[in-house]
This record gives C-alpha cells, sequence and structure tokens, in this order.
C-alpha cells in the first residue's frame, strides 16, 4: 500500500497546524490504516482546534496549494461541524472536523499519539488514539445503519494490529457512553479478542 500522496499532504497541513500553534488529530481511514491493516482512502480527516482568530492566518498558510474558503471555516467553527480543502496539484481532499467543546472531545485530543513518518527527517504528526479511532469507526458503522463493511474491516483491522496493547476498560466504557457496547463485543469476538 502506498501512502506517499497522503502522507505528503499530511505533512503540508500538520506543519501549518504546528507552526500556526493549533492542537489537531489524525483520524478517519487514514489513523486507521496506520494502527491497523492498510487500506486506500479517498480522503484525509483531522479533527483541529481552530478558532475564529485562527481563520486569517490558516487561509493565508494554505492558499497557494490548496483551496481553502474563510467563510466555510467560519461556518464550521460556529456549527461545530467541519469544513474541507483541495490540494489543488493533486485534488485529494482534506476535511477539518472542528474540535467539539465537550469532555469527549478533550479527552481524545489528549490521548492522541505521535506517529513518527521518518526517522531520517523527524517528520512527525499526531494521530487519535487507536482505542478512540476504534469508537470513531463503531459509532460511524452504527450511525450508517450498520451495513458499512469497510468501517467494520477498518474496526477490525486495527483491533488485530492493536491486540493487547490496547486500554480495554477505556474501550469498553467509552462504547458504553457511545451505545456501541454491543458492536465493540462482537469486533472483539470476530478478531479473537476476549
Amino acid at each position: 500500500m502506498d501512502f506517499t500522496e497522503p502522507l505528503e499532504i499530511v505533512k503540508i497541513v500538520t506543519s501549518v497546524l504546528t507552526k500556526l500553534k493549533i492542537p489537531y488529530l489524525i483520524g478517519g481511514s487514514l489513523a486507521s490504516s496506520l494502527h491497523g491493516i492498510p487500506r486506500a482512502t479517498q480522503d484525509i480527516d483531522i479533527v483541529a482546534d481552530i478558532n475564529i482568530a485562527d481563520i486569517v492566518r490558516l487561509v493565508e498558510s494554505f492558499k497557494d496549494k490548496f483551496y481553502i474558503d474563510a467563510d466555510m471555516i467560519r461556518d464550521a467553527i460556529e456549527h461545530k461541524s467541519s469544513f474541507n480543502m483541495i490540494h489543488l496539484s493533486t485534488m485529494y481532499k482534506v476535511d477539518v472536523f472542528i474540535k467539539g467543546d465537550n469532555n469527549i472531545s478533550d479527552e481524545e485530543m489528549s490521548r492522541r499519539k505521535r506517529y513518527i513518518l521518518s526517522e531520517e527527517t523527524g517528520d512527525e504528526i499526531y494521530l487519535a488514539s487507536a482505542e478512540d479511532i476504534v469508537l470513531q469507526k463503531l459509532h460511524w458503522f452504527h450511525m450508517g445503519g450498520r451495513i458499512s463493511d469497510r468501517q467494520w474491516k477498518d474496526v477490525l483491522g486495527v483491533l488485530q494490529v492493536q491486540g493487547n496493547r490496547l486500554d480495554f476498560r477505556y474501550l469498553k466504557d467509552r462504547a458504553k457512553e457511545l451505545e456501541v457496547l454491543d458492536l465493540l463485543d462482537e469486533a472483539l469476538e470476530d478478531s479473537k479478542f476476549d
């Protein structure tokens, strides 16, 4: 699996966020591929703690390499939703989700994991924890009518690769809160975990 293109785009985006001192984490299929079994992904999902005061600097920093719209960012901040950026030379999409103002969002950000992209260059990014990726994927699987084969396979891939390194107590407690404990139990059974 060649992650060169999405990871190069991620490096551009995260280096700007780091420079602007905006906390972020990579989620979605890219994070589940890095924590679990790799698969092709159509976009990059990032959760970022962006506020209104960041908009001008963000647009200025990205405008040469990305399609980015200040009004879309402002709307996303006001509604705690998302906006997207398009990498101009590849047309690759980056979905940026505004970090929520709640304990779950705070905990996800505090649990993010540093991931070294290259020992030689020292490039690193922050990923959602493996547990939080499993929970996100189970939540989206549930919200989508429990039919997405991709989401389910991503969950199983992370469980299989991470194995006993996972914090099962955190997984079960949070799955209960998200009302997906039955799905977590099924996924643990399918991936051969107790």
